[in-house]
């Protein structure tokens, strides 16, 4: 990591001269402030003493290179994110492991217990085409047969369904589950699918609860009371004795579901500057998040007992209780809320901690702006969600996004669960899919801000639907896993762009709104998603051939997508309906001309250029896992369109009036 940048006192905004100061040399100069904007300061002559010069917004990115950007304390922070990644892991994919049914497994005898397990199949379980029956078993009285010495069942038996339960192989899955234990095979076997749909149910309803407690009592009552209900509700689950006491408990663990790692995800984003937020955002899941997933298989395994392991996986979650008192609350939300002086006092610990100190004068420019700002954002208010669909263009965007988006969540989601599908050792299995999150992760940060977001979604789900049909098409189990793996690895890459690519595409002032319209649907989509993994009941070749076909249909749609890479993103609903209009369905950014070197730029174009390469990489870093609580996302934006605004403007009165002292120079000298 380079060093932390420290800032003298006397620095202005952006560590270059601040607005009121005049350009050392006289003329025109440029300084970029922290979130890629230019202001720029022109030549006062005695004619134009009297101009008022505009003053400086004071953005809370501008505020972030005086306190550090990445100092010792976002570095303390980037830390305290391992646990709730691991939380979040652990609810995700807990209930895989603690529903998980052998392949083997046959009516229960009571009164053949005395016999071996060999004994037992032979004489009590019917043969068909595919071996012994796993639901069914013979009418017979088998005191009476054991009696008569008989070793072996005569096929003209009548049969019947399994009354006194199941026995089950537990070789490859070495513990009795809450599928076992209360017997969810056969005409139960939808059972698990079921609860897992619960579990995205409550998803839904849980980002809308703790979505409105982040934006109404801030982000640390949300972050700890999802996690709360996550731990109550993961050891309640132990006590379940029937289905619908399980599906109740899987519904509020539903609730701590994205939001017990999502909160703490965005107040880390929150405090880190510009330049670093791609590596936080990425690293963050490729780093923590792929390790718990990939550890949790083996904590089940060695616990070989599934209500230990949702005791394990849940009592860690009560740690968030810690975190208001290591934790600070959003200081971007705390401005939001009009207690600015709160904000202060928490940036005066970062100063503290990171050893760098903001100049008085800064604050004060700061204090300023988020008075003018919040009376800006009144107006704003009106807008809602219901105007994404008024006009043709940006309707036909929204409803592509939220069919894309459910198409990406249900595939990812299909992958998930499919693991125990593949025919092999599904600890290993799911450890090594897990695991391709971490590559998908980082080829993505290689490559995403170059080749763009259009043809990139596309490819990598086109791609992953290619595998998992061609997975599908293949009988060898080693090579149909390796297949649905690889799969699994490029639709790793399509989720992570999927959930950018809605907040670029989307107008600023519905934006929020927009977005968590999309990431409902989402989980819908997920709510489906066990389902179509149940089709292997009727042929193993469904599951990845579903998620194949999906998968090429959603990446083929998001063609008709506009491209967001080095374009300026929609701020009003007009700008959202005329937003790629321009564009081709071919245009691709890496293959795209660049400007020769000598050509001049337009000083306007830089503006641009700046704000361009702000945007997209805040939004990258702000948006991901987000519903109900990003509307700092809509102010910054607005902010920023207005101090482009506000230079340009600045600009244009800067060349008329030295156009109109030259007229009157010209005048006088006739």
């Amino acid at each position: 990591m380079p060093p932390q940048e420290k800032f003298p006192a006397s620095a202005g905004v952006s560590g270059d001269l601040s607005p009121q100061d005049a350009s050392p040399d006289g003329g025109l100069s440029t300084s970029a402030s922290s979130d890629g904007l230019s202001t720029v300061k022109g030549r006062k002559s005695d004619d134009d003493q009297d101009d008022q010069e505009q003053p400086k917004d004071m953005d809370f990115d501008d505020l972030l290179p005086h306190v550090g950007e990445f100092g010792t304390y976002q570095r303390i922070l980037f830390v305290l994110m391992i646990p709730f990644a691991f939380f979040v892991a652990w609810v995700y994919f807990s209930q895989i492991f603690i529903t998980l049914v052998p392949e083997e497994h046959w009516c229960r005898v009571p009164e053949l217990e005395d016999l071996t397990v060999e004994e037992r199949i032979a004489l009590a379980i019917p043969v068909g085409e595919d071996g012994y029956s796993k639901c069914s078993m013979y009418d017979v009285n088998y005191t009476e047969v054991l009696l008569n010495g008989i070793k072996e069942a005569n096929p003209s038996w009548p049969t019947k369904g399994c009354s006194q339960g199941w026995e089950f192989n537990f070789t490859d899955i070495p513990y009795e589950t809450v599928a076992t234990e209360l017997g969810w095979v056969c005409e139960h076997s939808a059972l698990p699918t079921t609860a897992q749909s619960v579990f995205f149910i409550g998803a839904i309803f849980g980002g809308l609860i703790f979505g409105w407690i982040a934006d109404r009592y801030g982000r640390i009552p949300a972050l700890v009371g999802a996690n709360v209900t996550g731990f109550l509700a993961g050891v309640a689950t132990v006590l379940a004795g029937s289905f619908w006491e399980f599906a109740l408990c899987r519904f509020f663990v539903g609730f701590a579901f994205d939001n017990c790692f999502t909160m703490m995800y965005i107040l880390v984003l929150e405090y880190v500057g510009p330049k670093w937020r791609t590596f936080v955002a990425n690293m963050s899941i490729a780093l923590f998040f792929t390790f718990a997933a990939c550890i949790l298989p083996w904590i089940a395994y060695f616990l070989a007992d599934w209500r230990m392991t949702c005791i394990a996986i849940s009592v860690p979650l009560a740690l968030a209780i810690a975190a208001p008192w290591l934790v600070p609350e959003s200081a971007r939300w705390l401005v939001s809320q009009n207690q600015v002086e709160k904000a202060i006092r928490i940036l005066g610990k970062f100063e503290r901690i990171n050893g760098t100190k903001v100049p008085e004068n800064v604050y004060q420019q700061f204090r300023e702006t988020c008075a003018r700002v919040c009376k800006e954002q009144e107006a704003d208010k009106t807008y809602s969600v219901v105007d994404l669909f008024k006009s043709p263009r940006l309707r036909n965007i929204t409803i592509l996004l939220i069919i894309i988006w459910m198409a990406i969540s249900l595939v990812f989601d299909g992958h998930v669960r499919n693991v125990n599908n593949l025919g092999l050792d599904v600890f290993v299995t799911f450890t090594i899919a897990a695991f391709t999150e971490l590559p998908a992760d980082t080829f993505l940060t290689l490559v995403l801000d170059r080749w763009g977001r259009r043809w990139l979604a596309c490819g990598t789900m086109v791609i992953s639907g290619i595998f998992s049909i061609w997975a599908s098409a293949v009988s060898n189990n080693i090579y149909s896993a390796t297949l649905a793996i690889v799969g699994r690895f490029w639709v790793n890459i399509s989720y992570n762009i999927g959930l950018q690519y809605a907040a670029e595409v989307l107008p600023t002032v519905v934006r929020a709104q927009g977005v968590a319209l999309i990431h409902i649907m989402g989980y819908v989509a997920s709510i489906l998603a066990p389902f179509v993994v149940y089709l292997d009941t009727v042929s193993s070749i469904l599951p990845l051939l579903v998620l194949g076909v999906i998968g090429v249909l959603g990446g083929l749609l998001t063609l008709l997508l506009p491209e967001t890479l080095d374009k300026d993103l929609p701020q009003t609903l007009q700008d959202g309906e005329d937003f790629g209009k321009d564009q081709k369905i071919w245009d691709m950014p890496c293959l795209s001309k660049k400007k020769p070197v000598d050509v001049e730029v337009p000083t306007v174009a830089v503006f641009r250029t700046f704000e361009r390469s702000s945007l997209r990489s805040s939004m990258r870093a702000s948006i991901r896992g987000e519903t109900l609580r990003s509307s700092m996302i809509q102010r910054s934006s607005i902010r920023s369109r207005k101090s482009v605004n506000t230079s340009t403007e600045a600009q244009r009165s800067s060349i008329r009036s030295r156009k109109s002292v030259n007229v009157a120079t010209e005048a006088e000298s006739k």
